[in-house]
């Protein structure tokens, strides 16, 4: 995986998906060969030459304006997330740029973590590495303090064994297309990570599903929701999931797992709580 082919395979997934008709694209004579649009009418719409969309799709158009950007993404219905990662896609690559260094928690983190006896934590950073938890956060997520320090990943958790993963989250499929969706935004910031690409390769070897979603490409940042966990201790409960952005590193992100004081989803996370005798860590 490359910045090239990331561009191209995001600008083509987002080609296919626009109806023709609907984005009011004159009727074309004869049989279309692609699904959605085609890179001449990608054009028109956006009001570029054609050839310089092919190069742009292409990776090989450097330094597009904004006023580009813009017309482009209003062609394909690019919401403000996937127009931030065009954005990101079409930087040129620094010369030399040096690997990301590994990521670290910082104590005062690690204290938090383990101060939040109520609510289920862990930090995620880069690729979904998993950095930190608490011991709640390791009751809650089976297999998420176990894996050895250089596979200790959440997507690897999660699409390494689908059957566990769809046991657990009553909401499956949401949540493996939101996790490939944040993978694909950790790709637009490091295209150029090799770690990235071995663990994507990696997933899409061993995942059907995985494989799928890569290629549909969705695109949207970790937020807030409502997760419903089907636990094999507690059994179904319901709690309020937030993914919050370290404000030192926004690479890292802190995630929670929370229920409504007095409600039996608190219940079952105290008694969950009580049951666990591992450590936070690492």
């Amino acid at each position: 995986m490359d910045r090239r082919t990331e561009l191209a395979e995001f600008l083509r997934s987002r080609r296919a998906r626009v109806d023709p008709e609907t984005a009011g694209v004159p009727p074309f004579h004869g049989r279309r060969r692609v699904h959605g649009l085609r890179r001449e009418e990608v054009a028109q719409l956006a009001g570029v030459s054609v050839d310089y969309y092919v190069r742009l799709e292409q990776g090989r158009a450097t330094n597009a304006s904004a006023a580009v950007l813009d017309a482009v993404a209003r062609a394909l219905g690019l919401d403000a997330e996937e127009r931030a990662h065009l954005e990101r896609l079409t930087r040129p690559a620094r010369r030399g740029q040096r690997p990301a260094p590994p990521q670290r928690v910082r104590p005062a983190v690690r204290h938090l973590l383990e101060a939040m006896t109520d609510v289920a934590a862990y930090v995620v950073g880069r690729r979904t590495d998993v950095l930190a938890w608490n011991r709640l956060g390791a009751a809650l997520i089976p297999g998420l303090d176990s894996a050895p320090v250089p596979r200790r990943n959440f997507a690897r958790l999660l699409f390494g064994d689908e059957a566990a993963a769809r046991a657990l989250f009553a909401d499956w499929d949401a949540k493996a297309r939101d996790l490939v969706a944040f993978l694909h935004v950790d790709a637009g910031r490091h295209p150029d990570d090799p770690e990235l690409a071995d663990l994507v390769d990696e997933l899409a070897r061993h995942s059907d599903l995985f494989r799928r979603l890569w290629a549909e490409h969705p695109v949207h940042d970790k937020g807030h929701t409502t997760a419903r966990l089907r636990h094999p201790v507690v059994g179904t409960i319901d709690l309020a999931y937030e993914a919050l952005r370290l404000p030192d590193d926004p690479e890292q992100l802190l995630v929670t797992y929370s229920a409504q004081p007095d409600s039996d989803a608190a219940t079952a996370l105290r008694l969950l709580g009580s049951w666990q005798a591992a450590p936070a860590g690492p």
